[in-house]
């Protein structure tokens, strides 16, 4: 027999199923309370509201559990790419070897934007914010392919929208960071893979060559998979409310881009920054805000320090320190590596041509 929980409002009475998540978690179904008695929920920010049934994201602040798809989020960042993981959270299984080699073949090759996507970045004022660019270029994205506004479309067709989203979405990042900087823009290479692609479009000039450094390939990997989903959070929320009226994706991820902005959301990384550079500026003192955000009369707020829903640790934040530790122990490295070498030049030493001195960097 179905679990009920019995409600009684003002004389009326009504049972309200009680559903299992995937996780054994329990929710009240409260869709026909309406309807039934004529009283609605009062939830302010959704703190004990599910808007939907899903299986892609399991949160468990109060035991810092993050896991996609069942899989944990310790499991992806240590064995998996970022577009494994996006697969895995588009189709609900880990693509085997062809899957993944269609998957990839495919992303590559939608990478390229309209060439008259440069022709938006003539109208904004220079030092434009780039997440209201970047709001203004994804929605633009729809003028391009008006097949995409078509709700009816066929899965195949949906499906190709959602590609080609993925895979512009690093060329038109990288093109706002070489705009900002006053370069030309870098265009794709189908022959790196997504991360490789990104990371030279955005830091190659086009009077020099660009060395892709395995370290960062492999920390931008995992950082695109701390930040691929996160349950029901603004953004996520504020996408599947666009997209409740049938709008298409792009202007729904335009939306989610805009939520994302905020200094209560994505935008508290760049409050981060601010704050630090404040810090710096203010001579350094770290107890002082440190005190400042503990006193309850100052509004001063510490910025970065756990997401709101981890009652007990974020597991991402875990993963993170350990990419810290590999850039600190590789720059530590090459600073002792240089530092040596202008040692090394200093000594009063006569290098014969007949000899050679072999160096390899581990």
């Amino acid at each position: 027999m179905s679990k009920t929980a019995h409600l009684s409002v003002e004389g009326k009475e009504i049972d309200l199923p009680v559903i299992t998540g995937t996780e054994n978690e329990i929710g009240i179904d409260i869709s026909k309370l309406r309807g039934s008695t004529g009283a609605v929920t009062v939830d302010i920010g959704f703190k004990n509201t599910g808007s939907t049934t899903s299986g892609i994201t399991y949160l468990d602040g109060e035991a810092g559990i993050l896991r996609h798809r069942g899989y944990s989020i310790e499991q992806l960042a240590e064995n998996a790419t970022f577009l494994e993981v996006a697969y895995l959270l588009i189709n609900g299984e880990l693509p085997n070897k062809e899957e993944y080699a269609d998957w990839d073949h495919q992303i590559r090759h939608h990478t390229l934007v309209n060439e008259d996507m440069e022709n938006i970045f003539k109208a904004w004022p220079t030092g434009s914010h780039p997440m209201g660019q970047l709001t203004a270029m994804i929605s633009s994205l729809s003028s391009f392919y008006p097949n995409s506004l078509d709700p009816n479309r066929g899965e195949e067709e949906q499906h190709r929208t959602i590609r080609r989203l993925i895979a512009k979405m690093p060329t038109i990042v990288a093109m706002l960071h070489k705009k900002s900087l006053g370069h030309p823009i870098i265009y794709p290479q189908n022959k790196l893979d997504y991360v490789s692609n990104f990371l030279n479009m955005t830091f190659k000039n086009v009077t020099e060559d660009y060395e892709i450094d395995p370290v960062f390939v492999e920390a931008m990997n995992k950082l695109l998979i701390l930040h691929a989903d996160h349950e029901q959070n603004c953004s996520a929320s504020t996408v599947r409310i666009v997209g409740s009226s049938h709008s298409n994706l792009y202007a729904c991820i335009s939306a989610g881009i805009a939520a994302l902005w905020g200094p209560l959301h994505g935008g508290a990384n760049q409050k981060v920054i601010e704050m630090l550079e404040a810090i710096k500026n203010d001579g350094g003192d770290a107890k002082k805000y440190i005190d400042k955000a503990k006193d309850k009369n100052d509004p001063f707020r510490l910025m970065g320090f756990g997401h709101r829903v981890y009652k007990n640790y974020d597991p991402r934040a875990l993963i993170s320190r350990s990419l810290v530790t590999i850039f600190l122990t590789n720059w530590v490295l090459a600073i002792l590596f240089w530092k040596s070498l202008s040692n090394l030049k200093k000594l009063p030493w006569q290098i014969h041509t007949s000899k050679s001195v072999n160096c390899s960097r581990t």
